[in-house]
């Protein structure tokens, strides 16, 4: 019987890997995973800055089958109005999917006519498809598999955040997205073969974000073979030399099997 072989790496671009406030002069969350075998590639999180992001790094938005969102803060999902406008002008046929928490299909028409009146609502040429996930549910779309966790990061009552666990390829990838230390983070990141996880302070206690100090405390808990993180401030930025752990920059370019 001939060998059956494994699926190619997954390559993982932080396009953006800043926080909300463009710390560093970096662009907000944006990171794009292409599976093997020219499958079509995803958006995990898109902050408003992700078009120039993405262009900045030479990815096409076009190609983009669907954006996975952790919660429906700005700089985490107000990229989306821009992506879908841009792609109509673009006269995009294929379909959008969108996935993320419990009330994104009505936050995201909300945000798109906050932006640009009767963008919501106008007829396109392709159809963008939303589905809301709570935690402990799974779906599959557009060649990857997401699975979403509890999150503790408040962004609207009828919308709670999402912790993420992406498989497409051979690949399983961790994204804590932005979030205080919760129980539900080891099962998030055990067997993944990278855990993006957030490091916005080094010790300094912020309510609903992560520390380096709690990464640290709990190393022993995260069960990736990679960490890497994002989403950091200057109190994290303007002490890289200092850090144990593995950090983001924007254009970082990773493979994952």
């Amino acid at each position: 019987m001939a060998a059956v072989e494994a699926p190619g790496p997954v390559t993982v671009t932080f396009a953006g890997s800043g926080d909300a406030f463009g710390s560093g002069g970096r662009f907000q969350a944006c990171i794009h995973l292409r599976g093997p075998d020219g499958a079509a590639p995803v958006l995990l999180d898109c902050g408003a800055t992700s078009l120039t992001a993405l262009r900045r790094c030479g990815l096409d938005p076009g190609e983009i089958s669907a954006i996975v969102v952790s919660h429906l803060h700005a700089d985490h999902f107000g990229g989306i109005p821009f992506f879908i406008l841009n792609a109509q002008f673009a006269r995009r046929a294929a379909p959008l999917t969108v996935i993320g928490p419990r009330g994104t299909g009505r936050r995201l028409a909300e945000l798109m006519e906050a932006m640009f009146p009767g963008s919501a609502s106008v007829s396109r040429r392709f159809a963008v498809e939303v589905t809301e996930l709570r935690p402990g549910e799974s779906c599959a779309a557009a060649g990857v598999t997401v699975t979403a966790f509890a999150a503790d990061h408040p962004s609207g009552a009828d919308s709670p955040p999402l912790s993420l666990r992406l498989a497409l390829g051979g690949a399983v990838i961790g994204y804590t997205g932005d979030t205080a230390w919760t129980d539900a983070l080891p099962r998030l990141a055990a067997g993944t073969g990278l855990l993006i996880a957030e490091g916005y302070y080094r010790s300094k206690q912020v309510p609903y974000h992560l520390r380096l100090d709690d990464l640290a405390e709990h190393s022993g808990e995260l069960a990736s073979r990679r960490i890497v993180l994002t989403h950091m401030s200057d109190d994290v930025l303007d002490h890289l030399d200092e850090i144990l752990f593995e950090t983001a920059s924007d254009g970082m370019v990773l493979r994952v099997s």
